[in-house]
């Protein structure tokens, strides 16, 4: 089954799941950074104490996945959906209007958690398990929302920011989001609840992924491609400069990562579905290794295109191979509370890598020596993982 009768025979599921993925650009870093400025100057914070509140409140939120996002794999997903965007709106609320920059910090932490967390939590959950044999397709369609807000977003908000403040801007998405939201939620195609909350002791008998090695070998695979990029988009004036560039080009390269993105998906989805995940997830890195190495070797502009389109193509592609070996390994009926451990700990990391990075450049070191350490880091984390891919549960024998 092709991408068009996918579309054709589960639109309804596919619109919600993809609504859910764009819906959680309002709290990504990209859309709150495009505010950086005005958020900072309503609450009254400096752009370093900004920096901090906003790893602070990001830390936080990711706690709050670990004790929260499991839920989805009892509770109906029409209430849980109703029931994020409910409270991404107030946190937009508290944001826009709250008086004290506590409270305004609180609004923050609940656009970071419902908008990047939840959001994307439940559109990745309802597509890893509500489909079956065409899982990987479905993960790549609904991926391509977070896609069309990273490149539909910024320059619609730079444009209208000529008329509009910064809070109006902000209303005006939600309401734009809620016009989306309320005929889906009044009358979407929606799934059943997938089971009744557990007891205590059957949720100790389910998955427990901080105490399990098959976990911890694959979370170094997954996570040095996001852990990695982050460090890139912070520091890009230190790149561009250490490779030869410049921001301009950076820019430009940052738009061919988003269109790069799109075939990574595509490809992505497709590929897992024939292949199987575990195959994929083996060479889906391919292109950030190439993207790496034209870097170290040749830097210059080259470079700069390498690593965004290279990492552009890894990046859509890593959503659907993850959650599929998620599903593959320890099943769909738990994807909620796996799904939100490893969301968890990939907003842990790229809270902290951006410190540990930022040290190592202090210290000296070359943005050159800094890819050579990410190349090693990507080799470490392919090698880590090989035994649980080499798996029965892993390749679906």
């Amino acid at each position: 089954m092709g991408y068009r009768t996918l579309l054709r025979e589960h639109r309804g599921l596919l619109a919600i799941a993809f609504l859910a993925m764009f819906s959680s650009s309002l709290g990504q870093s990209f859309f709150v950074g495009l505010f950086q400025a005005p958020i900072s100057e309503r609450l009254g914070l400096s752009a370093g104490q900004f920096g901090t509140a906003y790893s602070l409140v990001t830390l936080v939120a990711g706690f709050a996945m670990l004790r929260f996002g499991p839920s989805i794999d009892w509770i109906a997903p029409r209430r849980f959906a109703l029931t994020v965007f409910a409270a991404l709106l107030l946190g937009v609320l508290l944001l826009t209007l709250s008086p004290w920059w506590g409270l305004g910090l609180l609004g923050l932490g609940l656009v970071r958690l419902c908008g990047q967390g939840m959001m994307s939590h439940l559109g990745n959950t309802l597509a890893g398990r509500e489909f079956t044999t065409m899982r990987g397709r479905a993960l790549g369609l609904v991926g391509m929302g977070i896609m069309l807000g990273e490149t539909v977003l910024p320059p619609v908000m730079a444009a209208l920011l000529v008329w509009l403040g910064w809070r109006e801007l902000w209303w005006l998405f939600c309401l734009l989001l809620a016009g989306l939201w309320i005929p889906l939620l009044w009358r979407g195609n929606w799934p059943a609840a997938p089971g009744k909350r557990p007891s205590r002791t059957r949720r100790r008998d389910g998955p427990r992924p901080f105490r399990e090695r098959r976990f911890w070998q694959l979370l170094p695979l997954l996570m040095i491609l996001p852990v990695t990029m982050t460090g890139l988009f912070i520091y890009q004036a230190r790149m561009t400069e250490d490779l030869g560039s410049s921001l301009a080009v950076y820019a430009l390269a940052l738009t061919g990562m988003g269109l790069a993105k799109l075939p990574g998906a595509l490809l992505g989805g497709r590929w897992v579905d024939r292949l199987g995940p575990a195959r994929v997830a083996r060479l889906y890195l391919l292109p950030y290794v190439a993207a790496l190495l034209v870097a170290i070797l040749h830097g210059g502009d080259a470079g700069i295109w390498a690593l965004m389109v290279g990492g552009g193509l890894a990046m859509g592609a890593q959503e659907s191979i993850a959650t599929s070996l998620l599903v593959r390994i320890w099943g769909a009926e738990h994807l909620g509370t796996l799904r939100s451990t490893l969301s968890a700990c990939m907003v842990f990391s790229t809270g902290i890598a951006p410190a540990i990075l930022g040290v190592a450049l202090d210290l000296g070191a070359s943005f050159t020596s800094v890819l050579i350490g990410m190349l090693c880091l990507l080799a470490g984390g392919w090698g880590i993982a090989q035994p649980i891919l080499a798996t029965p549960e892993a390749r679906g024998a």
